[in-house]
């Protein structure tokens, strides 16, 4: 049996106010929640079996839950993403112009699935985040397009430079993340030369690395990272904007998620309907993921346009459910893997 590491790779932390999809306290909610209920399910889900190798890894299903949960936090804090200036050719990890209020570092620009178009540059079957082909738009979109008008994607010592030959990379993005979560697909540097038209790669794709990373190597922390794409149920994620409320939207989650009974057990039995589980012996995760892009797509666009509260809870009381029941077929997927 496969021993679980419940420590490992530490993604670094930045100082800003998310604007991404769920709060990063949402994403630890959902992974804990979808523990919590497999607890209180062990006949229909896949817990005993989990416990089984957590137990004889030496750990408590607590602490596991909190590592998958703290796992599927980090992945918004990761510095992973830099982008370099078209003139000076300068590269950071975030814009400069933040101030703590609009957007997070770029890694974030690796958490979209673009329901409102099909296949993409690379060939996925649904793309990523592409600021030129985007379907809907808002204010902090046109803000970013316009300050990183030119500016390429780092590539380490690549080639990829500054308007005027200069270059300071700092990570090899293209190298690294871009071919992490390349999976499968096709890629080239000319791609990413522009960010006004970079086709940045989808989540599902993040996922079926961390989880191949799981698979190679299982420990809590890169299952963890697995399920920050819970995001997936986020609209703004399936439809594809920084803006349209999306920012009042995930502080709205995170701030009724409890007094809404966002998580309520009832819900989440139904929303497990909602999903084809995941051959025990298959590897790949991104059709079950694409299902959850798909129930927050179909039923979540209001919150794009309406703040209102009544609105807001229809929607609240779908897609949380739903990401918690994904992350629970995820976790039975998972524990066939390490206890076969």
């Amino acid at each position: 049996m496969n021993k679980l590491a419940l420590c490992g790779l530490l993604a670094a932390a930045i100082v800003t106010a998310p604007a991404q999809a769920f709060q990063q306290i949402t994403h630890k909610r959902i992974a804990i929640d979808a523990v919590d209920y497999m607890k209180n399910h062990p006949g229909s889900t896949e817990y005993n079996r989990l416990k089984a190798w957590v137990n004889a890894a030496g750990y408590s299903m607590e602490q596991f839950a909190e590592v998958i949960g703290q796992g599927a936090y980090d992945v918004d804090d990761f510095q992973d993403t830099y982008l370099c200036g078209a003139v000076s050719g300068d590269c950071v990890y975030a814009p400069v112009f933040n101030a703590g209020a609009s957007l997070v570092n770029y890694t974030s620009y690796w958490h979209f699935q673009n329901h409102t178009r099909s296949s993409d540059v690379h060939g996925n079957d649904l793309g990523g985040y592409n600021y030129d082909l985007l379907t809907v738009w808002g204010d902090i979109d046109n803000i970013a397009a316009s300050w990183l008008y030119g500016d390429y994607l780092d590539d380490g010592p690549g080639g990829m430079t500054g308007w005027w030959w200069s270059d300071d990379p700092q990570y090899n993005t293209y190298g690294i993340t871009e071919a992490n979560y390349r999976q499968g697909s096709y890629s080239s540097k000319s791609m990413y030369d522009d960010f006004e038209e970079m086709p940045f790669q989808p989540i599902d794709n993040l996922g079926q690395y961390w989880y191949s990373q799981f698979l190679s190597q299982p420990t809590a922390q890169t299952l963890g990272f697995v399920l920050h794409t819970t995001d997936l149920l986020q609209p703004h994620h399936v439809w594809t904007t920084s803006a349209l409320n999306h920012s009042g939207w995930e502080s709205w989650v995170a701030d009724y998620y409890d007094s809404e009974n966002l998580n309520d057990t009832a819900l989440v039995d139904q929303a497990l309907q909602n999903f084809t589980p995941l051959s025990p012996t298959g590897t790949d995760i991104r059709p079950l993921l694409t299902e959850g892009g798909a129930l927050a797509y179909g039923n979540g666009g209001i919150v794009l346009s309406s703040t209102d509260h009544v609105d807001r809870v229809q929607v609240g009381q779908t897609v949380i459910p739903n990401a918690i029941a994904m992350v629970v077929h995820l976790l039975n997927h998972a524990a066939h893997q390490v206890n076969p």
